[in-house]
């Protein structure tokens, strides 16, 4: 089965770390450009951070010089560090290898959840 899985979220504290991975199977990610969205309550879902197959990067202006996104290829994987987190980084953390969502990644723009392919999402918590 072709798919891709969150894993990584949970309850931190302002200023805490956490790192989501985005494992496939059934195909190898290295072969696909990779985004990550989020999506908070009441919120439209946005493009937090996205790479390249090339490794090149990219990240929304609110999460620069605190996330980090990176492949693994032997977990055929890739991962977002996130530090210094924020209040305003609590959400739902998705990933996709759907090229279409990667497109609007690069561009920094929504995604509907009824577009493209997704994982099931890992909660981010962000509380004092």
């Amino acid at each position: 089965q072709v798919q891709v899985e969150e894993s990584g979220g949970g309850l931190v504290q302002p200023g805490g770390s956490l790192r989501l991975s985005c494992a496939a199977s059934g195909f190898t990610l290295d072969d696909y450009a990779v985004a990550w969205f989020r999506q908070a309550p009441g919120k439209e879902r946005e493009a937090v951070s996205c790479i390249r197959t090339n490794n090149g990067t990219y990240y929304r202006d609110s999460v620069k010089g605190r996330f980090t996104v990176s492949r693994d290829s032997a977990k055929n994987s890739v991962y977002l560090q996130m530090d210094n987190l924020e209040l305003e980084d609590t959400g739902v953390y998705y990933c996709s290898s759907d090229t279409r969502l990667f497109r609007l990644c690069v561009l920094m723009r929504e995604a509907s959840p009824d577009f493209g392919y997704w994982g099931r999402g890992t909660q981010v918590t962000v509380s004092s």
